[in-house]
């Protein structure tokens, strides 16, 4: 028997009503699936990310707000206010207007040259996956909107004052207007100047990364599998009717609403296979369908790929794995012949250290997401793959480095003495890895013998739990 794409059996008779049922029905779906796949809070959430790294949106917002406030100060004239505020003369409000005008787009200007800058020595310092951390900088951002929205404000301002627009309280009403802008620009610029002095720094690129990835951290650990079912590693590979992607690139978030809505739209349940930051393709599944192959042609699939947003690089956001691997990069750069920096690496070492010890914490119950998604079943987070994001890197570069090779050993036997088996179990076996490169690595023997004696706690038995009575 043929099933057609809207759920009807080929070559039998229909009814008005069956007919009219399955529009209403597919409608219906349709209407649902629609909805939830543009106006989600999760994905509204990330969209919102999203534009925090345009540079173009704050500056926008500003001008809109500095031509509203121009013809704002026009209301002053319509409330019968002139004989009870100061009459200012024309001349005194052009000359500060004009002042302005002159000044904020040198300002502007200058602050998009330093911009550029700082990127570039994010770029090449740090590693170009940390840009977007570096434009999403509020202080940075803020100042350039306050710079080129008082230079829109005293353009439209001093356009509408020379073609007599104003009386004497519209008059004062641009006069304090013009000082609030004017006190506006000088305390961003203050607070741009400072941070402008270490934006795009190393350090400075090490933090914004450390602060990504712990939010990413915490968020997931409050919701391992992201409000839905947990699965386990190879449920998502060995069940169910598996839907691929129409793109290519990594898969940057995922949005269970709208999964949720198709699946019980279409009475079924499903097994996500990817993660945020997995790298997507036409042959693989996203995710797999708890129907037979005859009930699954039944409707489109393509509102289930639908809820995968696919792009052509990572995101912090939603993908914790991608914020350890930014800071293992920057370590890894650093310990290139070309920077010779084996103090950078041993910072990010020990920030990678605060991260673990972050998701390996106790969870605040209060914070603990609920599950939401009952037809959606989601895997946790390996913490096997978060060390080697993590560690792999720097293992394998900084393992002719003694002193490199000590302080990850100390790292990660300080990671083995949590309460964590998983995490006692990655560490140790990191640590042994990482004790063999530098076996091989290493020409002194003084320095074999030092990476031996922090590694030694790896050799030791692996905790086992004790059997259950």
């Amino acid at each position: 028997m043929a099933v057609s794409s809207t759920g009807f059996d080929v070559g039998q008779p229909l009814k008005f009503s069956q007919v009219g049922l399955r529009i209403l029905s597919l409608t219906t779906e349709n209407g649902i699936m629609a909805q939830s796949k543009l106006f989600t809070l999760d994905k509204l959430r990330f969209a919102f990310g999203r534009i925090n790294e345009r540079l173009w949106v704050k500056p926008l917002l500003l001008c809109v707000l500095s031509i509203g406030g121009t013809f704002i100060a026009m209301l002053a004239d319509t409330m019968g206010l002139s004989s009870v505020l100061p009459d200012i003369t024309l001349a005194s409000v052009e000359s500060l207007l004009t002042i302005m005008a002159s000044s904020m787009l040198v300002i502007a200007t200058f602050a998009v040259g330093s911009m550029v800058a700082a990127y570039a020595s994010a770029s090449t310092g740090a590693t170009p996956r940390s840009i977007p951390l570096v434009i999403a900088d509020d202080v940075t951002q803020n100042a350039l909107s306050a710079f080129i929205g008082a230079f829109i404000f005293s353009i439209v301002s001093l356009i509408t004052l020379q073609n007599d627009m104003f009386d004497a309280a519209g008059r004062f009403a641009i006069f304090a207007l013009t000082l609030l802008v004017f006190a506006i620009v000088i305390i961003t610029f203050v607070r741009w100047v400072d941070r402008i002095a270490r934006l795009g720094k190393v350090v400075n690129t090490i933090e914004k990364a450390e602060k990504a990835a712990g939010d990413a951290l915490d968020r997931r650990r409050h919701a391992p599998s992201l409000g839905a079912l947990t699965a386990s590693p190879h449920q998502a590979a060995n069940k169910g009717v598996p839907v691929c992607s129409s793109k290519v690139g990594y898969v940057q978030h995922i949005d269970l609403e709208a999964l949720q809505a198709c699946a019980e739209a279409h009475n079924c349940h499903v097994t996500v296979a990817v993660l945020p930051g997995t790298f997507a393709h036409t042959r693989l599944p996203l995710l797999h369908i708890d129907k037979d192959v005859e009930q699954c042609k039944a409707f489109e699939t393509e509102a289930f790929s639908s809820a995968f947003t696919i792009g052509s690089s990572r995101t912090f956001e939603d993908d914790p794995r991608f914020g350890l691997l930014a800071l293992s990069e920057i370590a890894d750069k650093a310990l290139s012949p070309g920077i010779n920096d084996p103090g950078t690496a041993i910072n990010v070492i020990g920030t990678l250290v605060r991260l673990f010890t972050l998701w390996q914490s106790p969870v605040e119950i209060d914070r603990l997401q609920a599950i939401t998604y009952h037809r959606i079943s989601v895997p946790e987070l390996l913490i096997d793959d978060l060390f080697d994001d993590a560690f792999t890197a720097i293992a394998r570069d900084g393992a002719d480095m003694v002193e490199v090779s000590i302080r990850l050993q100390k790292a990660l036997f300080a990671l083995a003495g949590t309460d964590d088996s998983a995490m006692v179990a990655a560490a140790r076996k990191h640590s042994r890895m990482a004790l063999a490169r530098s076996e091989i690595a290493m020409s002194l023997q003084d320095d074999i013998d030092a990476v031996r004696k922090t590694a030694e706690f790896s050799a030791l038995p692996p905790i086992t739990e004790p059997n259950a009575p």
